[in-house]
């Protein structure tokens, strides 16, 4: 008999609702949320109402696209943390009414552990995809996480180094609302780095002991840099903004694949992969090419689609949960902050 997996994620500002059948990817729904562009960051509350409007038309959407109805659904998959409270209550909540109606299990799911396994999503139709053989490692960095994850199996994770103040894409996106970028900061200077020089300005890297990252410094690095400049011409950033970009980027990517290489040694590991949404910048891309080139790597880079938050992934680990029977009771409550 078949396993249908529903997803739900709803732990920021994307409500996305996915359908997975025999570890094969069905549909993909995401529904993003435009109403915080003009506020420069996420609104927690006004995150939450957007999720209550869209969560019923979104799985709606993923059921007819995927072509299964509510009644085949095996187990219901949720995010359960972390992320913003409100918006992972309506997630949660509804999660737990749609498997109570329909009597099927539900199944709890740690954000970050779904970013991890994105890497195992089958799509129908398409060529097989190359998957990590278990141990590897694999490089977490979003807006909220940069992590060093040691992967043992899809239910056993180490954290080999984590950020000990700044997360990559929040030093990123705050470097860019200093330049006066717009938000979410993280593609814009993904798209100007391109046509910069990444070697134009030096930026301080930190100093950390062993396998944990910083990078609060930089922030403050390029804060006071940025204000020196323009006491000597007010309209720097606007004459460098492509090369500011570009030496950022590149002092942001060479500061996470520093440590990346150190745990690769240290562990004897070659197999390295690399996930969340900072997986989707150009720069650490093509470092991650440059590296297995150089140094053997056998490296697993997701599809745009599953770096930043989508119900995929946490569909495919549900439906390793639910292979295992590792349901979860409705009492669960959902939760803002945890570790893998």
């Amino acid at each position: 008999m078949s396993a249908i997996i529903l997803g739900i994620e709803s732990s920021c500002d994307d409500t996305s609702a996915a359908v997975i059948k025999d570890g094969y990817l069905l549909s993909n729904v995401v529904s993003s949320q435009a109403v915080h562009e003009a506020y420069g960051g996420v609104v927690p509350e006004l995150a939450s109402r957007a999720h209550q409007q869209n969560i019923v038309p979104v799985v709606h959407e993923a059921l007819k696209r995927a072509g299964v109805t509510k009644e085949e659904l095996s187990a219901v998959a949720f995010t359960r943390g972390p992320g913003l409270m409100g918006s992972l209550l309506v997630g949660v909540s509804f999660a737990k009414g749609f498997a109570r109606s329909l009597n099927i299990p539900m199944i709890d799911v740690n954000h970050l552990t779904g970013h991890v396994l994105a890497h195992f999503i089958k799509a129908e139709g398409e060529e097989e995809e190359r998957q990590p053989v278990y141990p590897f490692l694999c490089l977490l960095v979003s807006g909220g996480n940069s992590q060093i994850i040691l992967v043992k199996a899809y239910n056993d994770m180490e954290i080999l180094g984590q950020t000990i103040d700044d997360a990559a894409g929040e030093a990123i996106d705050k470097c860019s609302k200093v330049m006066g970028l717009g938000y979410p900061g993280g593609p814009i200077i993904d798209k100007l780095a391109r046509q910069g020089n990444p070697k134009a300005f030096t930026f301080s890297k930190p100093h950390i002991p062993g396998l944990d990252y910083s990078f609060s410094g930089l922030k403050t690095s390029f804060l006071y840099s940025l204000r020196d400049w323009l006491k000597e011409d007010p309209d720097f950033i606007e004459h460098h903004k492509v090369d500011l970009a570009a030496s950022l980027e590149a002092t942001v990517v060479d500061i996470l694949m520093d440590k990346l290489r150190k745990a690769a040694k240290e562990y004897k590991i070659n197999e390295i992969a690399v996930a969340g949404g900072v997986s989707a910048n150009n720069g650490l891309r093509n470092a991650f090419r440059e590296h297995a080139e150089k140094y053997g790597w056998n490296i697993f880079i997701p599809k745009f689609s599953y770096t930043t938050d989508n119900a995929a992934m946490i569909a495919i680990t549900g439906y390793f949960k639910y292979l295992d029977k590792d349901f979860c009771s409705i009492d669960l409550p959902a939760y803002s902050r945890v570790t893998l």
